[in-house]
């Protein structure tokens, strides 16, 4: 199926530390993102690790989407966090969508810097 496929890696985070530990508000407010950004959300599952000596514990997460899904990561005594966004069977309006939503996340975390890569997935002529 083709389709695009972004991610992100977010250095020191400027967000809320919540956003980094509390497994069920990243959840709940990834599906409404991807909602938001005109995505179909269909089924999630997060949950934070158990925390350390170092701190609170990360999340590990995922949106299953109609036509994709959204996963992530986030390693709060480090303030880091990893996006995966992809959105299959490109229509018109589905890479757009697919930006809008990554664009979404990235201003959650509000990271100092990011490093982002896009790939378009699967080839449209079979």
């Amino acid at each position: 199926m083709p389709g695009l496929h972004l991610t992100a890696d977010l250095y020191r985070c400027r967000c809320d530390a919540a956003w980094l530990a509390d497994a069920e508000r990243l959840g709940q407010w990834c599906a409404q993102a991807a909602q938001a950004a005109g995505l179909e959300p269909v089924e999630q599952s997060f949950r934070g690790a158990a925390a350390s000596g170092r701190g609170p514990a990360g999340v590990t997460g995922a949106v299953l989407l109609a036509h994709g899904h959204v996963a992530l990561h986030t390693w709060p005594d480090r303030r880091l966090a990893t996006l995966d966004v992809f959105a299959g069977d490109c229509g018109e309006a589905r890479p757009a969508q697919a930006r809008a939503l990554m664009s979404a996340l990235v201003d959650r975390f509000a990271p100092e810097w990011t490093e982002q890569r896009s790939l378009d997935r699967g080839d449209d002529e079979t």
